[in-house]
């Protein structure tokens, strides 16, 4: 049988790098490994911080940078569909493979199925439920043109059955985010490491009570001032009682001095971080007594260290993080956000327990399923010959 065509892997954003590492290091260990062609679209506009996240996950250099930089939506989802057609011309691949919910996700899943390449998506089926952020919107679309679907979690297969996506596309393999974590956690950075490369103050690791981990980021906690000055107080209440470290969100950041909220924060209780390496964030998050965030990575990396998780969304499309693992929805509210704290330092925390397949082989069982389905894909299309 003719030898596989390349296997186009797609990056963007920071999340992307996380759970595409261990896809491409078990697309290479495969017997026989499959071959690659790696794609960032540059849609992570920070190149110090992608730089960071390449040698932290040691995930191989692009072969080629589509260099799309940010935008609004409509312009970075087009101009990566632009730059991204050419490369499926020029190499033909055996399939794109596409991870999360970011812009590049979709744009590239849009262009490869229009051009009828088969679309993996890594990821599918997780539903927030809650159509005004774009990442679901992200999701759903790019399920829904996907060839084949890798799920992080058994529930995530009832979601795409309801949408019309038939069991025979879908394949449960976990969750290859923690691959990552499994794969980084020997070498993560430690927290007074961390905080002394920044010239922040060691102190606030040395309380009775530990510290917490915090960061925000998304636009409907950050953007609007009102609400970020809520949060911002809430916050600056919990450091009262437990010292925080804040990751501060270049879009965080600038909006905290655009809204001239600067001062709500006490340095001597609640430390500014830069944005952080992977290995970085996993010390911390590792060593912390609670996390407070309003990400969804951090939400399932909580969940495999075994630290209680504060989300400050009113929904998550990671339901399995509360259902099973330590993570608790308290929105904005700040009763709700106090309790929780107050929960974590009377030793009532929730540890949950690691779900099903985060056991650090995901990567594994996607090489393994994904091999397979593109050989009978090849020996489907390959015409019979009959020798004369």
């Amino acid at each position: 049988m003719n030898s596989l065509a390349p296997v186009i892997c797609v990056v963007g954003a920071r999340p992307n790098f996380m759970k595409m590492a261990p896809i491409l290091r078990a697309l290479a260990a495969h017997n026989p490994p499959l071959p690659v062609l790696l794609v960032h679209t540059g849609q992570h506009y920070d190149k110090d911080m992608s730089d960071r996240l390449f040698e932290d996950l040691r995930l191989p250099r692009p072969d080629v940078n589509l260099e799309v930089g940010s935008g609004t939506h409509a312009v970075q989802t087009s101009e990566v569909m632009r730059r991204f057609e050419p490369l499926l011309d020029a190499h033909k691949p055996s399939c794109v493979v596409v991870v999360g919910d970011v812009n590049s996700t979709l744009a590239c899943s849009l262009v490869a199925v229009k051009k009828g390449i088969p679309v993996v998506h890594v990821e599918a089926g997780l539903r927030s439920y809650d159509r005004a952020m774009p990442e679901e919107i992200n999701r759903i679309l790019t399920d829904q043109i996907s060839d084949r679907l890798y799920t992080t979690e058994r529930t995530a297969e009832e979601n795409l059955r309801l949408e019309g996506i038939p069991a025979s596309r879908v394949c449960f393999t976990g969750n290859v985010m923690i691959d990552s974590v499994v794969f980084g956690r020997s070498s993560a950075r430690s927290p007074a490491e961390t905080l002394r490369a920044c010239n922040a103050d060691v102190a606030v690791l040395e309380h009775p009570q530990g510290y917490g981990v915090v960061t925000l980021h998304r636009p409907s906690n950050v953007d609007h001032p009102q609400t970020l000055h809520a949060l911002l107080a809430v916050l600056a209440e919990v450091s009262n009682s437990l010292p925080l470290v804040f990751a501060l969100h270049p879009r965080t950041r600038s909006n905290i001095e655009r809204f001239e909220l600067m001062d709500m924060i006490d340095p001597t209780r609640m430390v500014l971080l830069p944005p952080q390496g992977y290995l970085e964030m996993l010390g911390l998050m590792a060593g912390a007594a609670v996390v407070l965030t309003d990400s969804g990575g951090l939400q399932e990396e909580t969940t495999a260290l075994g630290v209680p998780c504060l989300t400050l969304r009113e929904n998550t499309e990671r339901p399995i993080t509360v259902e099973q693992g330590t993570n608790i929805l308290v929105g904005r509210d700040r009763t709700s956000i106090l309790a929780g704290v107050q929960d974590v330092l009377a030793g009532k925390g929730k540890r949950g327990r690691v779900p099903e397949y985060w056991d650090g082989h995901a990567a594994e069982r996607i090489a393994a399923d994904l091999y397979q389905w593109l050989r009978q894909r090849q020996a489907e299309s390959t015409p019979n010959t009959v020798a004369r």
